[in-house]
């Protein structure tokens, strides 16, 4: 009965997701029957576990909120103002509108591999998103798949040196630096770009050729005033530079100077310390810059700026709470006596140590929906006793991090869950091509990459 409730809920979840029930209902639903059938108490599952324990989804709302507010007002900012049209429409120029995806697709890895964090890229590039794909007739899912491929794979979990959640928890917890495993990184990378961008379009090439074409939302905010009246394109690329030398200077300044030589409590070692620290605040802070930049330069925006601002902060509830809802389901699950079997099964299975490794933080992932929580999972429960077996710890660092991007990205994954509320599209309008690039080839890659260090010794 335990099992069967909860693997159960995992697929109802997926289920629910995939028909379009709303999702803070499903979490509820897929919880209470993870309680019933796991036999845990129900005030503590629904007010601890649920709610505000470690994987809780207040617990996640509040760490996270400040981040989605300042992500979605920056996104109401930039849209409102023109400004995203005008860069979109310069790139156009520049490449062409068949070249949207890769635009896409680069912008997004750029910022990632910036340290900038996956929401905020989702928010930062949606309203550029938009013109690229009215301009170039591409399909939304496929503007889904591309901010997916760029933000949420190989630059997430896979090149060395990205200063990612996911690459500073194994560091963090194994003792690595951040750039661990450089070549099975590197490699694997590669060919999560390579194939991701062939798919992608391999899926363009199909859409025209069916006469597929953009269909906004109805929430979509695409500029429709007349081109002359936009921003320069490079007075409009101002907030979004500024914000990204607020979250990527501090971290130079860092690598070039020894911050613990600076005279202790000088206001430079404070800035730089509390900048390198705050993964959730300073990025905050450098969207919310960026939005005071735009409404102070764009005089169609100056006299409404902070109504435009109030709007954009409520455009960040649904996505917040949606997201959070299946991170508190996640919660639940871990506290399960078969979640604790799971993981004692898999470190006695007959199967070689990497492989176990691979399924172990994969299913973990996956139940949570979470490469940050099943990561982080993994690392406190199990890594040990793979690094017992004899895995080298920086090929456990590189090969765990990859891993846990793969299975995660199910239909239930909360980063799913807000890309696609953000963007208004359904998962099934749009997941086929997420779980591909997301799920497909990042699985697949791990595999080949296990496979190739097997070979290798």
């Amino acid at each position: 009965m335990e099992y069967a409730g909860l693997l159960g809920s995992v697929v109802l979840l997926i289920w629910f997701a995939l028909r379009g029930i709303n999702i803070i209902l499903a979490s509820l639903i897929c919880s209470l029957l993870v309680v019933v059938t796991n036999g845990l108490p129900l005030a503590d599952s629904l007010t601890e576990y649920y709610a505000f324990g470690p994987l809780g989804a207040f617990t996640f709302a509040g760490k996270f909120f400040l981040l989605f507010a300042a992500g979605a007002i920056f996104g109401r900012v930039m849209g409102d103002s023109h400004a995203a049209s005008s860069i979109a429409l310069a790139l156009v120029r520049k490449l062409g509108p068949h070249r949207a995806l890769w635009i896409t697709t680069l912008a997004c890895a750029l910022l990632t591999y910036g340290g900038v964090v996956a929401f905020v890229v989702i928010f930062a590039m949606y309203p550029l998103g938009l013109k690229l794909l009215q301009e170039a007739n591409i399909p939304k899912r496929l503007f889904c798949a591309a901010l997916a491929l760029g933000a949420g794979t190989f630059t997430l979990t896979t090149l060395p040196g990205t200063p990612s959640i996911h690459n500073v928890i194994s560091s963090v917890s194994l003792g690595t630096d951040l750039f661990a495993g450089f070549w099975i990184a590197m490699i694997g990378g590669g060919l999560m770009f390579v194939f991701g961008i062939w798919y992608l379009e391999r899926q363009r090439v199909l859409a025209v050729a069916s006469g597929e074409g953009f269909t906004p939302a109805p929430h979509d905010r695409i500029s429709s005033a007349d081109e002359g009246d936009y921003p320069h394109w490079l007075w409009a690329s101002l907030p979004l530079a500024l914000v990204l030398l607020f979250i990527i200077l501090p971290r130079v300044i860092a690598m070039s100077l020894d911050v613990a030589s600076l005279a202790e409590g000088s206001q430079l070692r404070q800035l730089l310390e509390f900048a390198n620290s705050q993964p959730i605040v300073w990025p905050s802070l450098a969207l919310l810059a960026g939005s005071v930049l735009a409404a102070l330069l764009f005089p169609s925006i100056q006299r409404q700026s902070i109504q435009i601002m109030g709007h954009g902060a409520q455009d960040s509830i649904m996505p917040l709470i949606n997201t959070a809802a299946v991170i508190g389901f996640g919660g639940v699950v871990t506290h399960t006596a078969g979640f604790v079997d799971f993981t004692s099964f898999m470190l006695n299975s007959p199967l070689p140590p990497m492989l176990s490794m691979f399924a172990s933080i994969s299913l973990v992932a996956a139940i949570t929906g979470s490469a940050t929580g099943g990561l982080q999972i993994f690392m406190q429960t199990l890594a040990p006793s793979y690094l017992e077996m004899g895995i080298e710890p920086e090929v456990l660092h590189r090969v765990a991090t990859m891993a846990s991007g793969g299975f995660d990205s199910l239909p239930h994954c909360g980063a799913i869950i807000a890309m696609l509320t953000i963007t208004g599209l359904t998962h099934k309008e749009a997941y086929r091509d997420v779980g591909v690039i997301t799920v497909v080839i990042p699985v697949l890659v791990t595999l080949a990459m296990i496979a190739a260090i097997a070979l290798l010794g």
